[in-house]
């Protein structure tokens, strides 16, 4: 599973935004071709985004394209252009996925292309329809909550406290850990670095997901941090697969550390947080 801690959104249309995004310390970089690209600038933009995606995959940021909508008039150009891209394309979110039908209809639309997809879920349909969306095709790795369009097809209003959307996020979570994909939570709508946006990472890193889209870059490096284990939790986690080797080797029915006997949940647990300190 790619580690996506950090992810930052930027327009496709505005080439001085994608410069800077590029050197900045994030794990993906989202070129928007939807919310962020009027439609008077659409063919624009991809024809821009084409072309920072011709070549192959460089040292920094991974990329990722948010494109229109399966049902916008812009989505078959959108796929027809990204096919043809390099390999720099890492991967294609598709936006208000309501169906796996969506999924599946951008998968064969990249042919041969090895990008992954992504699967943006913003309305109640793609909520009813998930177990379906997770298991649409294998290129899907990662599932992400729109919270403004969720939020304006449910009825709530667009700020709420984080827990608020709890049962949503535990939809969200399960689906993906069942489907084997990372559960990744959207943006808030604000952009500065407070103590509003801090505590919504904090509990949906608590809440189990693996990484969280921002919209500013003054957003990335407390959303690293919080979703990087620290150095004692990858020491622990470590010991506890040790020792669980060693048992193994050992023929031994069970494993203690610390005190604490160990199973196969704390080893499910300490290989997660491996995967996300290591980025495998």
């Amino acid at each position: 599973m790619q580690r996506r801690r950090s992810v930052l959104v930027v327009p496709g249309s505005d080439r001085r935004k994608i410069d800077k995004a590029l050197a900045l310390e994030v794990d993906e970089v989202v070129l928007d071709l939807e919310d962020a690209v009027v439609a008077t600038k659409k063919d624009a933009a991809r024809a821009l985004v084409v072309e920072l995606l011709a070549g192959d995959a460089t040292s920094g940021p991974r990329l990722a394209v948010r494109m229109n909508s399966i049902d916008s008039p812009w989505a078959r150009d959108d796929l027809a252009a990204l096919a043809t891209t390099g390999r720099a394309l890492s991967s294609v979110v598709v936006p208000k996925v309501e169906s796996a039908d969506d999924l599946r209809a951008a998968d064969q639309a990249l042919g041969a292309h090895p990008a992954g997809l992504q699967a943006l879920i913003e309305t109640p349909a793609g909520l009813t329809h998930l177990d379906g969306i997770c298991g649409a095709t294998d290129r899907l790795d990662a599932i992400v909550i729109g919270y403004a369009d969720l939020a304006a097809a449910l009825g709530r209003e667009r700020n709420l406290p984080p827990h608020r959307w709890s049962a949503v996020q535990d939809r969200i979570l399960i689906a993906a850990r069942t489907a084997g994909i990372a559960a990744i939570d959207g943006p808030h709508l604000t952009i500065a670095d407070d103590e509003y946006f801090r505590a919504a990472g904090r509990w949906i890193r608590e809440f189990g997901f693996d990484g969280k889209w921002v919209i500013h870059p003054a957003q990335i490096a407390f959303t690293l941090q919080a979703f990087t284990p620290t150095a004692e939790a990858v020491e622990e986690a470590r010991q506890i697969l040790g020792a669980l080797a060693d048992a193994e080797t050992k023929g031994a029915g069970a494993a203690a550390l610390n005190g604490q006997m160990l199973d196969e949940a704390i080893a499910v647990s300490a290989r997660r947080v491996l995967a996300l300190a290591e980025g495998n």
